[in-house]
């Protein structure tokens, strides 16, 4: 072979584009793994070291090797068949700064991250992000415009406030701040109300602002390890609180959770509470944990027999002498904790032998004259009827022990007389079975969840809970009209009935004047329901994915607590300037619509920009 010949072997292939190639910088890439995520919209670089994101994975869909090119239906990897990428992993590197290009990367927890570029706002699809385990002093107020995030978790920085907007994020559920150097939260967070976990832990908040009682869908708050001295009575406003977290504050009063029926957990040690009132246990009939370790208290209650579901009571390290013999009687509880207590009352070798002795001691301890509220006479004796005096006539329980369930709809009466709600969803149904109405009726409900179901008319049934029910859910049904009778539900707060078949709304609706938020998504309006611009108490209305053709302003001014409007994917033609006189708007949604302006990137700002940007084109 000539020397041309070997010369020509050992070389490469010419390329011509050699020279206008940006050279490779940083950690490389394989290009399998590029390959794999050209097809997937997913590139996973965690725990690579990285200091910077190599060049080739922002320029992932530009710089496309030449045999993808290749006009070929046998190619594995072909140009035509390649995914934006959508979501990019760069967890548990060395990053210090993002490019302002990143496309939806939601997981960039685990770095040296010290600012999130403003850019962010601009990534209107983002549902999840994670910038925990960084070094975050401060979040841009752009974070404020993903108005789809759901997602958002900054624990482990180093923040110190939160931006005054973040009310606007309206959609969000799950919200983590912990191991931060936050002083206060800001009122705004009231507004976001479809919240159900929020993780403010280790941080420096000293009090907390009423708003946060307008986290109606709560059911996770964990406020442990700050330096709270008392919380608002707003908190006891979430009714679908299940576990609440305190413990490690300044707390010297046991918090009042008046309408928290749906608590089974709380947590409140590490405290100096000092006392624990009758009236403080009868508000949580339906808790499971009663965490009170390490604080001050010196008596229980003879009414902590109200918790008959209490499973497990913490009471170690308190200044306790003695303990109810009601507490014997309590068969639900699994584990009792009393050490270091002085208790004088109870040898110490009847606690060391476990809780099912402790109780057995404490029944023993029982007079027999003695009843207890809420307690049957079978319960007060042990489960043995024949083993005490009859119980004085005058002695009935607080409340009537309620059968099982409903005959035909399979409703356990018990939780429903507890939580006041009655779940009755993914039945199938076409109807609502008069027992479950006549219950609910009987038993004061004020919590109804009818969705999912297959009704094609308005269960007039319900007017029978009109004097309680406050929240009413008919979504996913097949209703094309709501009754007139609905009107006579005029203590309603909530109302949802999206993805239904509807048009109108009846003129009725006017009578509930107590609505606060509305839902009529997913339905076939052509036309705002004026009928709702007469609800002044109006906080919430999401109307988005209908055929809305139109915004008439002057209906909205008439709502002044309006503060959420979720206009998306309608057949809005024309944005009216106007819409920038309502101020009391914290979230307004219009993406989706037909219109031309405001342009895409006016939307993407927040929604104190919008308006302002509207008002500046209101002619004069």
């Amino acid at each position: 072979m000539s020397r041309l010949g070997r010369g020509r072997g050992r070389r490469g292939r010419f390329n011509p584009r050699a020279g206008f190639e940006p050279e490779p910088t940083g950690p490389n890439v394989s290009g399998a793994l590029l390959k794999q995520a050209r097809k997937s919209g997913q590139l996973n670089l965690s725990n690579r070291g990285l200091e910077k994101v190599p060049d080739t994975v922002w320029r992932i869909n530009l710089d496309v090797p030449e045999e993808a090119k290749n006009v070929t239906f046998d190619g594995e990897d072909r140009w035509w068949e390649q995914v934006d990428l959508t979501k990019l992993i760069l967890a548990s590197n060395k990053l210090s700064q993002l490019s302002p290009t990143q496309p939806t990367a939601s997981l960039v927890h685990d770095n040296e991250l010290t600012s999130l570029p403003k850019e962010i706002g601009e990534l209107q699809h983002l549902q999840r992000l994670n910038a925990s385990h960084n070094k975050l002093k401060s979040l841009p107020s752009e974070l404020c415009h993903l108005s789809n995030l759901l997602y958002l978790h900054v624990d482990y920085n180093k923040l110190s406030q939160l931006p005054d907007d973040i009310g606007t994020l309206a959609h969000m559920e799950d919200l983590d701040i912990s191991h931060n150097e936050l002083p206060a939260l800001p009122p705004s967070i009231g507004y976001v109300s479809r919240l159900t976990k929020f993780n403010a832990s280790h941080n420096k908040l000293t009090s907390l602002p009423p708003e946060i009682g307008d986290l109606h869908n709560i059911r996770v708050l964990d406020l442990s390890n700050n330096q709270l001295e008392n919380l608002p009575t707003d908190l006891g406003r979430l009714g679908k609180l299940e576990q609440l977290y305190i413990k490690y504050n300044k707390l010297s009063q046991f918090p009042n959770l008046k309408q928290c029926e749906q608590l089974k957990e709380l947590h409140a040690g590490f405290n100096l509470i000092a006392c624990l009132s009758a009236e403080h246990l009868k508000l949580l009939p339906g808790l499971i944990l009663l965490d009170l370790r390490d604080n001050k208290l010196t008596s229980i209650p003879e009414e902590i027999t109200h918790m008959q579901h209490l499973q497990r009571l913490e009471l170690s390290n308190n200044d306790l002498s003695s303990l109810p013999f009601s507490l014997g009687l309590m068969s639900s509880l699994k584990s009792v904790n009393l050490d270091g207590n002085p208790l004088r009352t109870i040898r110490r070798d009847v606690i060391q032998r476990g809780t099912s002795e402790l109780l057995k001691y404490l029944r023993t301890r029982i007079e027999a004259q003695f009843s207890f509220p809420g307690w049957s006479e079978e319960q007060q004796n042990g489960g043995n009827t024949h083993s005490r005096e009859p119980k004085s006539r005058d002695a009935a329980p607080l409340t009537p022990d309620p059968e099982p369930t409903v005959p035909g709809s399979t409703i356990d009466t018990f939780t429903v007389h507890k939580t006041k709600s009655i779940n009755y969803s993914n039945k199938n149904a076409s109807s609502v079975p008069d027992d479950l109405l006549e219950t609910g009726r009987d038993m004061y409900v004020s919590d109804m969840n009818l969705s999912k179901n297959v009704l094609t008319t308005f269960p007039t049934g319900l007017v029978q809970l009109a004097a309680t029910l406050t929240d009413l859910n008919l979504g996913f049904n097949k209703l094309s009209a709501l009754g007139t009778e609905i009107g006579q539900l005029s203590r309603l707060t909530t109302l949802d009935i999206r993805n239904n078949q509807l048009s109108t709304l009846p003129t009725e609706v006017g009578n509930l004047q107590q609505l606060r938020e509305v839902t009529i998504s997913f339905n076939r309006f052509q036309e705002f329901p004026s009928v709702l611009y007469s609800l002044v108490k109006l906080e919430n209305i999401f109307a988005n994915d209908n055929h809305i053709a139109a915004i008439d302003v002057s209906g909205l001014l008439q709502l002044p607590q309006l503060a959420t409007l979720d206009l998306q994917n309608n057949d809005i033609m024309q944005v009216p300037p106007q819409l920038g006189n309502v101020t009391s708007l914290r979230s307004l949604q219009l993406g989706g619509n037909p219109f031309r302006n405001p342009r895409p990137a006016i939307l993407a700002k927040s929604t104190a920009d919008l308006l302002e940007y509207l008002r500046g084109r209101i002619p004069t």
